[in-house]
């Protein structure tokens, strides 16, 4: 993140009700939209992790007994699965293959054979770097079941990936305040339809949560958008400075220059890998994500013997989370102003990771790193 990012997080102690805090907040609700590309949707902004956003859907959008479809492409989809099922919801989850997705064909199989309260999607599953067709699944669901939300777990994909909350058909986006959005972790981001919030009135039973209730949190996002105070639970003051500073710093010249030079610098991070004589996790170029990279490792090296070297290095990437799979792989992440800005992260990302697949013994058929795009 930026160090204007940095420095707005690490502003003195400031009151909820100081209008600084104030017209901060507002804004942050009305730059929120522009970067998933909606203009009526209702953004909540509540201190949390990414995966609150799980639990604010479920909460207020599923009934006991209720079905959900879960397309799931790894960890995080099974993840969203169990949440779901906490909440009481009939779970009937689509799994794909490592490095796959589903099938659009599988999916409309599966909009026909039963009727869904909701079907979510990860955009990016964190745990494979495999991107999902979230325009083509939309489609189906308008096509077979209107009636069904469509939920998109963005927390590795908005603000990278391309998505079009109004013209494709999106209900509900998940997200968090750190990864592409650039600022630090803290900040549980909703944004939902007002299809979604028109099922949340029509419950026949009560929200059976307290701090995840829409119902309370609703007139509190209306009022700071109307640059009003209203009390429910304190704001993450500092958190929500930080995300305004950097949404103005992304917004500009709107999301297009955004989304394209993700994808310029993702098409490098995968010509690198290439030229390491290596495979990514997803297993065909319109799989990748444009946020992050999963890289299979040669078959005498496992995570463990990697990340020390890249930490060596200054780099610290991450190694795999999938069951069984999880010591054959590791990820970089190439998001935010990593990708957007000419700061050279990831060149140095590059050389470290080419160094460290030296030091433990990979041999390739390219060792240099491919020229910027």
């Amino acid at each position: 993140m930026s160090s204007t990012v940095l420095q707005a997080n690490s502003t003195p102690a400031t009151a909820h009700t100081d209008p600084l805090f104030v017209e901060a907040f507002g804004q942050v609700i009305e730059m929120l939209r522009t970067v998933v590309g909606t203009t009526s949707a209702q953004p909540f902004v509540i201190a949390g992790s990414g995966t609150l956003g799980w639990d604010q859907t479920a909460a207020n959008l599923v009934e006991a007994g209720e079905r959900v479809l879960v397309l799931s492409n790894g960890y995080f989809g099974e993840g969203l699965a169990d949440c779901m099922e906490a909440y009481g919801a009939q779970v009937t989850r689509l799994r794909a293959a490592p490095g796959h997705r589903q099938a659009l064909a599988e999916v409309a199989a599966a909009l026909r054979a039963h009727k869904y309260k909701i079907v979510t999607i990860s955009q990016v599953d964190t745990s494979t770097g495999v991107l999902a067709d979230v325009r083509g699944v939309a489609e189906l669901v308008r096509e077979h079941s209107p009636n069904t939300l469509v939920v998109v777990d963005g927390v590795c994909a908005t603000a990278a990936e391309r998505l079009y909350f109004d013209s494709w058909g999106v209900d509900v986006v998940i997200t968090a305040s750190q990864k592409a959005l650039g600022s630090p972790p803290g900040i549980s981001v909703v944004v939902a339809s007002q299809k979604a919030l028109g099922v949340l009135e029509a419950r026949a039973t009560p929200v059976p949560a307290y701090y995840v209730s829409w119902k309370r949190w609703l007139p509190i996002m209306k009022s700071y958008e109307a640059r009003a105070v209203k009390y429910f639970a304190t704001p993450c003051v500092q958190a929500i400075f930080a995300l305004n500073t950097s949404l103005k710093e992304m917004l500009p010249a709107g999301m297009e220059p955004v989304f394209a030079a993700h994808e310029r610098t993702a098409a490098r991070v995968r010509a690198a890998v290439a030229a390491w004589g290596l495979e990514t996790v997803a297993a065909e170029p319109e799989l990748c994500s444009n946020a992050m990279t999963a890289v299979w490792l040669p078959a005498n090296i496992q995570a463990a013997d990697l990340l020390p070297k890249l930490k060596a290095r200054g780099i610290v990437a991450a190694g795999g989370i999938l069951a069984g799979h999880a010591h054959r792989y590791f990820r970089l992440g190439h998001m935010g102003i990593s990708a957007t800005s000419d700061n050279g992260y990831v060149d140095t990302m590059l050389k470290a990771a080419t160094e460290a697949l030296d030091e433990c013994g990979h041999s390739a058929p390219g060792r240099s790193t491919p020229p910027r795009l």
